[in-house]
């Protein structure tokens, strides 16, 4: 006799993780959470709680035969997908390849798939971490400035660093920071493409049988006050003429097809630089985060975090098929370019007309740190408008519309 219940393994309870426990349980699934930090919200979601480091894919493998798990799932985060895609291999369950899974994980080797495939790629160089810094300036001295250093295996911008000019002291500073955020030993040095479209083309696509069906495409929100670098909202539509959209969406599934990827819920990001030709910076096999499937699924009507959890467990039954909306809809990440405590948010009359949930990560009097990346967001504010145009002739201004205020 079979079981009664079948059992997906979710790794990782943080706050933005804990709607997938949700969802799961939602489909009557029976869950089992690793997640390496004590106080992570999800463990009090799940029906059985491991205090795991979910980078370990041998300790996640024992844990998925002891509990006879049907799935795995690693929503929206990036650490965790190589063990999601060893230990389903290793089990014979649902998911991309681990070689596909490794190169979405892991800059060098993305950038590295980008040129075998013959897409535009910015030139760059991989760096390991412990060599000497005179051999790593040496492999740098070859790009033209300006140039990021970055990890190869991070998200959300964590230890990035522009230098504008040749500078030892800077690139010494810059690989150090990137190295903090770094866990496989490799960095990466990559030529900054400067841009014609003034903003970054990032959100989420979903793949079924090897085809690109859900396009939530969408144009990433900066806030210069604090560097620039991190995305602090998205808006769908994306403003982009027809011509290049097809050009985007063409080379995405060339890259898709290229990885031999058959399913999933992926996070794109995509720089138009010189000529319009699009660079795509990133494709990550997870799920955005800052919500973007909950964003993208009020667009669309299709509940993508229910999605993900089906896919994970064999199930691509669901129709994903999705091309447009006529509404338009936009998100802010509350953050203060200050740290301080929190006093709370305050929003112009001009945006609180939009705004439809509000999701806080702090309560006031809480601590608040300046935006440097991601994890520091307070909140993120969720808003509606009838039609695209309503939405672009406010998004500028929002960074002064929507106030956090700190002590």
């Amino acid at each position: 006799m079979g079981k009664a219940q079948k059992t997906i393994l979710l790794l990782g309870g943080a706050r933005h993780q804990v709607p997938a426990i949700k969802a799961a349980r939602g489909l009557g699934l029976r869950t089992v959470l690793c997640d390496y930090l004590p106080d992570n919200p999800g463990q009090f979601e799940a029906d059985v709680f491991y205090q795991l480091s979910t980078t370990d894919r041998e300790a996640m493998l024992r844990v998925a035969r002891d509990e006879g798990v049907d799935g795995v799932l690693a929503f929206g985060t990036d650490v965790a997908l190589p063990s999601a895609g060893y230990v389903s291999e290793q089990l014979g369950l649902a998911s991309n390849t681990l070689e596909s899974i490794e190169i979405l994980s892991d800059k060098h080797l993305f950038r590295a798939a980008l040129e075998r495939l013959g897409l535009p790629c910015p030139g760059f160089v991989s760096l390991q971490g412990q060599m000497p810094f005179d051999e790593a300036k040496q492999l740098v001295d070859g790009l033209r400035y300006p140039i990021i250093v970055k990890p190869t295996d991070s998200s959300g911008s964590k230890g990035v660093t522009v230098l504008q000019t040749p500078d030892s002291e800077a690139l010494r500073t810059a690989l150090a920071h990137a190295a903090e955020y770094n866990r496989n030993g490799m960095l990466v040095a990559e030529e900054f493409i400067h841009r014609t479209e003034p903003l970054i083309v990032g959100g989420d696509i979903c793949v079924q049988h090897g085809e690109i069906v859900f396009w939530g495409l969408m144009q990433a929100i900066r806030d210069e006050a604090v560097g620039g670098l991190v995305p602090v909202g998205e808006a769908y539509p994306a403003q982009l003429d027809a011509a290049l959209m097809g050009r985007i969406r063409a080379d995405l599934q060339r890259l898709v097809s290229g990885l031999g990827l058959r399913f999933g819920e992926m996070n794109v990001e995509v720089l138009v630089g010189p000529d319009d030709t699009p660079y795509i910076i990133e494709l990550a096999g997870r799920a955005g985060g800052n919500m973007i499937p909950t964003q993208l699924s009020d667009a669309s009507g299709i509940d993508l975090v229910e999605a993900n959890v089906r896919m994970a467990m064999g199930d691509n039954s669901l129709d994903l098929h999705f091309d447009g909306a006529d509404a338009a809809y936009a998100t802010f990440m509350l953050h203060s370019a200050v740290e301080g405590s929190l006093v709370g948010v305050t929003y112009d009359e001009a945006v609180r007309k939009h705004l439809y949930r509000e999701e806080l990560f702090v309560a006031p009097g809480d601590h608040v740190e300046a935006l440097v990346n991601s994890s520091q967001n307070v909140g993120i504010a969720f808003l509606r408008f009838d039609d695209p145009n309503e939405m672009w002739e406010m998004l500028p201004q929002i960074n002064d519309l929507v106030q956090v205020h700190v002590s």
